[in-house]
């Protein structure tokens, strides 16, 4: 891929999965917040500001490091986690699932407004690449953010919404893998595993869903 080719992408990415990533850590802290566990916010993390949320490593050089050596073929990061003080929580059980999935559910919503944008900029007849670009953009990023954060496997979100379903002492069991999941997580992502069984059935389920959401809409343009 040529260098110039890879510098619009990049550009083309920025914007979308800044969002994803600001959205989705700032839903986790809300959704704890109005659940009893004031640590994000106080911590300034319930915040659209992108900046308390950017890993200097993870966020920024590791992705564009991937990128750059792979020319696009593998990529991978993450953002500051959200603090949260489960003991904190009304019912913590249940309350542990309701901030797990808030994440995945903020990136959900997100890629269903991208497909409205690029279905409006269609629509209406506009054909500036760019904008339809990062409109597709923005919907892969958030999609596979959703479908990457609900693989169960402590500590992504899915991991800690299986601990919350759990019985108490086979969500132990399973909590203890946290430690290591992320490392887990990478040896499948790179043998293929998650993407093959995991990332594309639900990436599938997820163009087809956003499909039919945005249909009643793209019936009504012109």
């Amino acid at each position: 891929m040529e260098l110039n080719t890879l510098v619009q992408n990049v550009l083309i990415y920025a914007l979308p999965v800044l969002f994803a990533i600001t959205v989705h850590e700032a839903s986790h802290g809300y959704v704890a917040r109005y659940l009893g566990d004031n640590t994000a916010y106080n911590l300034g993390r319930v915040t659209l500001n992108p900046i308390p949320h950017v890993d200097p490593v993870g966020t920024v050089l590791m992705p564009l490091m991937l990128y750059f050596l792979t020319s696009g073929a593998f990529l991978f990061g993450y953002a500051k986690p959200v603090p949260v003080n489960f003991g904190q929580l009304r019912r913590p059980k249940r309350d542990m699932v309701l901030v797990a999935l808030a994440g995945p559910a903020s990136n959900f919503i997100q890629a269903l407004l991208w497909a409205l944008g690029f279905a409006l900029l269609v629509g209406f007849g506009v054909d500036e690449r760019f904008f339809l670009k990062m409109c597709q953009a923005g919907v892969l990023v958030n999609l596979l953010l959703w479908a990457f954060n609900l693989f169960p496997l402590p500590p992504l979100d899915g991991g800690r919404v299986l601990v919350g379903l759990l019985p108490w002492r086979q969500a132990q069991m399973v909590s203890r893998i946290e430690p290591f999941g992320i490392f887990i997580v990478l040896a499948l992502v790179v043998a293929g595993v998650l993407g093959t069984w995991w990332l594309r059935p639900l990436l599938a389920f997820g163009y087809s869903s956003l499909s039919v959401l945005i249909s009643p809409l793209t019936a009504l343009l012109p």
